[in-house]
């Protein structure tokens, strides 16, 4: 560890995750933080409760663990800061203040990028009693579990990825995109076998809305290989379910995780987060 600072660390779920205690983010200093971010790039996802934060505060944490990244739509940012997205459900002057049921449907962020963000933050403040879990899986522990055969078949695999054939299927609404939009986000190609670069660890780093095709596998094949590793991947012996209370920040890796989230009654409740994204690197 590159640090003397102590963390009181609790597993999110054994073998994944941490949940760090008795730290308030804005005052920590400087040790700390560091040690936060290095406890982080370890374990997946990190959890820190009942916390208060301004979003000039948010976005110098996030900024702890690498450059802020931009949204591709940027109607729901926080005004004033194009790096915070809002994701909710409320209304003001008759307009949504953010995206509703953003992210619902296994995957990690900006995977059709060719340098997908490195995590996703999100900052709860106001949640549903009930409904709107976060669930996030262990992409790591899914590798671990492949037989030695099955991890040697898989390995080599690679994935095209593209933000149009996504936001053209899409379930929930299909989008026709703008020239423009295309050609900042033309397809992309990626590993199924991603290496996590703070330790080496492999993760099974399937996703499902962006991917096309498996390369050199016809669909439907393909596909239906993509549906049937993110339905292992997804597994509950794989899977943290986080139940969100307000202040609470959490932030999961996307180099070694999926996550989705999960609908709540609209029509009873309202919900308010902050979402932040640390550019990432090229995987390999």
């Amino acid at each position: 560890m590159s640090n003397d600072v102590k963390l009181d660390i609790r597993e999110l779920k054994p073998g994944f995750g941490a949940e760090v205690t008795n730290v308030d983010i804005p005052t920590a200093d400087a040790a700390t933080r560091a040690k936060l971010v290095e406890t982080f790039h370890h374990h997946g996802a990190l959890l820190l409760r009942n916390q208060k934060m301004t979003p000039d505060e948010l976005l110098s944490y996030l900024s702890l663990f690498g450059e802020p990244e931009g949204h591709t739509l940027a109607q729901y940012t926080l005004p004033g800061y194009p790096n915070i997205y809002i994701l909710s459900n409320r209304e003001e002057n008759g307009r949504p203040i953010g995206a509703h049921n953003d992210g619902v449907g296994w995957h990690t962020d900006y995977s059709y990028k060719e340098e997908p963000v490195q995590n996703t933050m999100l900052y709860a403040l106001e949640v549903p009693p009930t409904g709107s879990d976060t669930l996030i899986a262990d992409c790591c522990a899914a590798y671990n579990a492949l037989t030695p055969e099955r991890q040697k078949e898989l390995d080599g695999l690679v994935l095209h990825h593209s933000y149009k054939y996504f936001m053209e299927n899409r379930e929930y609404g299909s989008m026709k995109l703008s020239k423009e939009l295309e050609e900042q986000n033309p397809d992309v190609f990626h590993p199924l076998i991603r290496t996590h670069p703070a330790d080496g660890r492999k993760a099974l780093w399937v996703s499902t809305g962006t991917v096309k095709e498996i390369v050199g596998m016809p669909n439907p094949e393909g596909l239906e290989l993509i549906d049937e590793l993110v339905d292992f991947v997804t597994q509950e012996k794989f899977t943290y379910r986080h139940k969100w209370q307000v202040g609470d920040v959490l932030t999961w890796d996307n180099r070694c995780t999926l996550h989705t989230g999960t609908v709540y009654d609209d029509e009873k409740y309202y919900r308010v987060m902050h979402r932040l994204w640390a550019k990432g690197d090229k995987p390999y």
